[in-house]
């Protein structure tokens, strides 16, 4: 997920960022050798396949009801996803998949409170789901009937699950395929990291481009180009120092006439209102034989308009709208130590692993005020705020946090203001939302049905073509119902506000409400641990984007961040982590899945998590508060569910480990990367090397293409040491150095941007409330309820 709204805001504020994508027009394999129509090449392609996926398990195919039920169902367009990736791209040197392995328990957390979330609202779609179904029953409106589903719970998107597991075997079986078959893979190296794989998909992209940068043979002209939604990726990739990075992205507003995979419906269909759903089950297939009939496969994804987004135009705007008005004496601007602390401010936003500090909204253009505060108080702060070259110095030298603090108690005296706003706003957009709600008309269905009448959308009155025409009708009325009992504003269920920021006592009362804090004395007690521990997690995550994993075992112990007028003393905290070492997939599953996910784990942990004279059943509640904390939409709500103990987890599943068939313990093990490569391009020494004693050799950029350590899989290598496509294990080369700065050789683009393209800044709280009321408001829910 990342950083909330910073792509919104990206793009709004440095639109010339973004380029179209072009669609392909022909994805026959020999044309993909010709030249990208889109002006530019690319030589490594990533792929954050948590983006492809979720799409594929829950198609948005609005004119088809019947959803995927088997794993091959989701695995065939995953594919053809990846092909039609890889023809947008057309990558000359790499293709790079990666799936989220077991990530560090800093995200954990996050995991977990969106998975226990999932679960409580499936029991409430289920409920409603069942009472409609009902009323239209009742009204005589035969619906298709509910199949039998391999893909109910979406939570066997996890590492250690039969799914994982079993879509590796089927991208090993792809990537192979593909290199034998197609002329525009034959040239390619292809490097698979699967869930057993441990890290975060995209952060193993991160991990891997470090890696062969500080070979010596890396070419640092080298074109990136990473496939994802994550916000976080812009970060990450500005991160790399690599200057030739492009982010391609699903143009979340513009959609394409056609699904991907023709498998829904026939042209006479094409006409159905494409508002999406998703849906939360399947539906039994129904085959109709007249012309405009639809066909019994399952929905596919839909295929959308693509964009790149060039990361060195985003250097080059933030070169010109970061430059220091009033710089110190002998201060020399360096671009790459404003790019490192234009990371490192965003982490103020809140992202996957530390809670947003309730001074700062994005949507409030949070990002306007840092930058402001960043830029106008330099000279007092005395400089930049870290050094990333440094990142992998002993004691946290890699970052200044005496500067850190000045410059965030700077922020902090903008809070009454920003406070102050907000308490004057709320009561206003509560009516604003009332009153859109009203001219939206509180049920929407009479409106869908009429524009969806047999009539109008060219089907035949027959039988079988009705049930199917009613159970669209079914599912977006579902959809309807999900989202306005999930829109909290629209239902006038506000809750209670007790803290009532803006209002005298503010900051006690929200040590009260959130932290369970009464007294002066344990007020500042807390505060001074909330500083301790969210300047850890400011560091955690530094120098995660940079470096890697500084610790597994770390995480945030607090469910809501400080004020950022709280983080006096920030200066003086020590912070020394401990590496430790990654879960297996089956103890992170025992971590995140809630009680009713227990069925995607082998019997003896589901014990652990069901039985009530399990050890630790008090790690899995199936009744928890959700905090929506003055947000509107049910997923803005705050899950407070209580923190795993590691060590009391660990040592109930150690018990149970060795009841583990021997397929089971496959699924927990941890693996590495997959290298696949054509036999003809390994140099003769190391393939017979590999083939006489299967002992790791180095592999050379200059010579292979892609630098690391490569060893033989002894499971599978006897069946594959004699093909043309052979599959290795891929690890890193040796421990690195990440250089924050592009490397020596480096061919800079023409620059295109200057300060004419810099719009000038108004910050939210300065606006006045009449005037934001008047032309910002409407406009800015409509963007908070749409979760991109």
């Amino acid at each position: 997920m990342g950083i909330p709204s910073f792509y919104k805001w990206l793009v709004s504020r440095y639109p010339n960022i973004i380029v179209k994508a072009l669609p392909p027009q022909d994805q026959e394999h020999n044309s993909l050798l010709l030249p990208n129509p889109n002006g530019f090449e690319f030589d490594n392609l990533y792929l954050d396949m948590n983006a492809i996926i979720h799409p594929c398990f829950h198609p948005e195919d609005p004119s088809n009801p019947i959803q995927p039920t088997t794993f091959d169902q989701v695995y065939s367009p995953m594919f053809d996803y990846i092909d039609h990736l890889f023809s947008i791209v057309r990558p000359r040197k790499l293709l790079f998949m990666a799936d989220d392995g077991v990530g560090p328990r800093a995200k954990m957390n996050q995991q977990r409170g969106r998975r226990y979330r999932s679960a409580r609202d499936n029991e409430i779609a289920e409920e409603m789901e069942n009472c409609l179904r009902k009323q239209f029953e009742a009204a005589g409106k035969q619906l298709l009937p509910n199949s039998e589903s391999e893909l109910l719970d979406s939570s066997i998107i996890t590492p250690g699950t039969e799914f994982m597991f079993e879509l590796s075997k089927k991208l090993q079986q792809y990537v192979t395929s593909r290199m034998e078959t197609s002329p525009a893979w034959k040239e390619i190296k292809v490097v698979l990291s699967d869930a057993n794989v441990p890290g975060e998909g995209k952060h193993k992209v991160m991990s891997f481009i470090r890696q062969q940068r500080s070979l010596a043979e890396y070419n640092p002209n080298t074109r990136h180009c990473l496939y994802g939604l994550d916000a976080d990726l812009i970060i990450l990739a500005l991160a790399t120092h690599e200057v030739h990075f492009s982010i391609l992205r699903e143009d979340v507003g513009v959609r394409e006439e056609q699904p991907m995979c023709l498998s829904a419906s026939k042209s006479s269909l094409s006409t159905v209102e494409t508002k999406s759903f998703k849906s939360r089950g399947g539906f039994k297939d129904v085959k109709v034989v007249e012309e405009q009939a639809i066909t019994e496969k399952p929905a596919s994804f839909i295929r959308k308009a693509h964009q790149f987004l060039h990361i060195w135009i985003l250097r080059e705007y933030l070169e010109v709208d970061m430059r220091i008005p009033d710089p110190p004496e002998n201060f020399k601007y360096d671009v790459d130590r404003v790019v490192d602390d234009f990371v490192f401010i965003c982490s103020f936003l809140g992202n996957d692993f530390l809670p947003h500090m309730p001074t700062l909204e994005a949507h409030e253009g949070a990002l306007d005020l840092l930058m402001t505060v960043y830029k106008e108080h330099f000279r007092i702060l005395g400089g930049y705020l870290v050094d990333m070259q440094r990142v992998q110095d002993s004691n946290s030298a890699f970052i200044e946090l005496k500067r850190v603090e000045k410059f965030i108690l700077e922020v902090g005296k903008f809070e009454d203001k920003i406070f102050n706003k907000r308490s004057q706003l709320r009561d206003q957009k509560i009516k604003q939302i009332a009153a859109y709600a009203v001219a939206e008309n509180e049920d929407l269905l009479p409106e869908i049905l009429k524009d969806r009448s047999s009539t109008s959308i060219g089907i035949s009155s027959s039988s079988e073509a009705q049930i199917l025409k009613n159970t669209i009708d079914f599912k977006f009325k579902l959809r309807a119902c999900i989202r306005k009992k999930g829109d909290h504003f629209r239902n006038g269920d506000l809750g209670e506000d007790k803290v009532r920021l803006g209002n005298e006592g503010w900051k006690k009362r929200y040590y009260q409400e959130k932290f369970s804090a009464e007294t002066p004395s344990e007020i500042e007690a807390k505060r001074k641990d909330i500083v301790q521990k969210y300047t850890e997690g400011l560091l955690w995550v530094l120098e995660y984007y940079y470096s890697g994993v500084p610790s597994w075992s770390w995480y945030y112990p607090y469910h809501y961040g400080p004020f950022a007028s709280d983080l006096k003393g920030l200066s003086q905290v020590k912070v020394k982590f401990q590496k430790g070492s990654p879960f297996k997939p089956f103890e992170q599953l025992m971590a995140i899945l809630p009680p009713q996910s227990s069925t995607t784990l082998p019997k003896p942990y589901q014990k652990l998590m069901t039985d009530e004279q399990s050890n630790i059943i008090d790690l899995f509640p199936t009744d928890f508060e959700i905090d929506m904390n003055e947000k509107r939409f049910a997923w803005q709500g705050i899950c407070k569910l209580p923190f795993v103990d590691e060590q009391r987890l660990l040592a109930e599943v150690h018990k149970v480990e060795k009841e583990l068939q021997a397929h089971e313990a496959e699924r927990n093990k941890q693996t590495a990367d997959r290298l696949f490569v054509r036999r003809s391009s390994l140099p003769d020494g190391l393939l017979a090397s590999l083939v006489s004693q299967g002992f790791p050799s180095m592999l050379n950029i200059a010579s292979c293409g892609i630098g690391g350590i490569v060893r033989s899989d002894q499971v599978t290598w006897s069946s594959t040491m004699d093909r043309t496509i052979l599959c290795l294990l891929l690890d890193a080369p040796h421990e690195i150095k990440h250089t924050s700065r592009p490397l020596a050789g480096t061919t800079f683009p023409d620059k295109t941007i200057t300060e004419a393209d810099i719009e000038a800044t108004q910050l939210w709280h300065e606006i006045p409330v009449s005037r934001y009321t008047n032309t910002h408001s409407n406009q800015n829910w409509n963007r908070r309820s749409n979760r991109g």
